[in-house]
């Protein structure tokens, strides 16, 4: 069983939320954890490596000069790899280094990384985060009171809410995403994970009816 505290934008507390962790997963694999993050450092590399072929190169395709009466060697286009300024034999293009595993296999490692800041107590749970306007200001307050300020964080609400996100933008090393865009290598690469109550019934299907 797993109880965390239910705080206001004050910090105070206000309640108790408790769950079975078998709700979010049955257990953490750490081997899966870890493919799950190299795949996603590998689909935000970007290839970088390339060099021009013989038809990339500038210049004309005309032969140089006759082929036979000059005295001099053979010779073609000013684009052959063979002279200076030409193109690459074997030119070099951008590498795709991205990859995907199985959707099965994501969403787990998503719920396991969650269910790790919970056994790690990097999860501050929160009542509610309602703001009618944009207000950098309201949301620093509130993270101050939480006592996560300089710190980074991953604020999860219960939905796409633009003022919530307007409001955090910018502040350093503050993110945030809706509980349903959640994945594993943003839960894990922030050092501290804020949820909202409501958001935490929408991860463990309560919010149903």
């Amino acid at each position: 069983m797993i109880s965390v505290a239910i705080q206001d934008k004050a910090g105070k507390e206000v309640g108790k939320y408790e769950f079975e962790s078998t709700e979010l997963a049955s257990g953490i694999n750490r081997q899966l954890l870890h493919d799950v993050v190299v795949m996603y450092q590998a689909n935000k590399r970007i290839g970088s490596a390339k060099s021009k072929s013989r038809g990339m190169v500038a210049g004309s395709t005309r032969k140089l000069f006759r082929q036979k009466g000059t005295g001099r060697a053979r010779a073609g286009a000013i684009r052959t790899p063979v002279r200076r300024g030409g193109g690459h034999t074997f030119a070099k293009s951008p590498k795709d280094w991205s990859y995907r595993l199985p959707k099965k296999a994501v969403k787990l490692a998503t719920r396991m990384a969650i269910l790790s800041k919970f056994e790690d107590e990097q999860v501050t749970l929160l009542d509610e985060l309602a703001l009618e306007v944009p207000k950098t200001k309201e949301v620093a307050g509130v993270l101050k009171a939480l006592g996560l300020t300089g710190t980074s964080c991953l604020l999860t609400v219960d939905g796409h809410d633009p003022v919530v996100w307007k409001s955090a933008r910018n502040i350093a090393g503050v993110q945030v995403s809706p509980a349903s865009d959640l994945n594993a290598y943003d839960v894990l690469h922030k050092r501290q994970m804020v949820l909202t109550k409501s958001a935490l019934d929408v991860l463990l299907g309560r919010n149903e009816g």
